[in-house]
């Protein structure tokens, strides 16, 4: 689980609710105007999209609670360990140990070397599928900076909505304050919606995003440099590139240290 997105969502929430005031909840809670701004805004998304990808969108909200398993440093030193073995015992000895790898983009590429594919082949099958990863993962940030934008939009709606009404009945002045109040709730409920849900939800599937796809070029790299034959020490300063300067203790430095 990430706890950063966890606590965020729920901090801002907490924060919320006391700068509100507990006494004062019943006063932010008006189910016509929930309908308006949260009914709308998902209806508006829907009519945007096909139901697979609005149900799909929805699901993707997990995805940033659930924390992904993107350790690339691991992942370097897997390749590493991947060119030692071919360098000692030839690239066909990559087959077997792709068994023992449970990512399917890396034991792909790894099969592709050990058949002998020409090296920009296998480049351009790799970068295809990394292309059509991000698309898949674009078109569910969409959906939630779409309802980001809806929501707002949707909560002026219901504002106007119970202006003209407050404007159809001005004849008790006693009314006009707390239709005022119930008309702007709906704004409120938009701004809540975009700010809370919405906005964070879509940084956190860019970041994820960002990450998952910069792993999957340090294992094309990887896979291309085995299968060019380079020294594993040259693989390994190679993919330590893509690393912050911090994060880039090499195999041996490790080994010093522990020693």
């Amino acid at each position: 689980m990430d706890i950063a997105t966890l606590v965020g969502l729920l901090g801002a929430l907490a924060l919320t609710i006391i700068g509100i005031g507990f006494s004062a909840l019943n006063n932010f809670i008006d189910f016509p105007s929930m309908q308006i701004t949260f009914g709308g805004a998902a209806c508006a998304m829907l009519a945007s999209n096909t139901m697979a990808d609005f149900i799909g969108g929805l699901k993707s909200f997990l995805l940033v609670i659930k924390q992904p398993n993107l350790d690339i440093p691991s992942m370097i030193q897997k390749i590493i360990d991947l060119s030692n073995v071919a360098r000692k015992e030839g690239l066909l000895s990559l087959e077997e140990a792709a068994r023992e790898i449970d990512d399917a983009f890396l034991k792909k590429g790894i099969l592709l070397v050990v058949d002998g594919t020409d090296p920009e082949l296998v480049r351009a099958i790799m970068q295809t599928e990394l292309d059509c990863m991000d698309e898949r993962h674009k078109t569910r940030i969409g959906f939630w900076d779409g309802l980001g934008l809806n929501g707002p939009a949707w909560g002026m709606i219901g504002t106007l909505v119970g202006l003209i009404n407050m404007l159809q009945n001005m004849s008790d002045p006693s009314s006009i304050g707390p239709a005022m109040s119930i008309a702007l709730i709906t704004t409120f409920y938009g701004s809540l919606l975009a700010n809370w849900i919405c906005t964070p939800v879509a940084n956190k599937l860019k970041v994820n995003n960002n990450a998952e796809y910069q792993m999957r070029q340090i294992m094309v790299e990887g896979l291309l440099s085995i299968q060019a034959g380079e020294n594993p020490r040259v693989i390994e300063e190679k993919l330590k590139s893509f690393l912050a300067p911090k994060d880039r203790t090499t195999s041996s430095e490790g080994g010093d240290e522990n020693g």
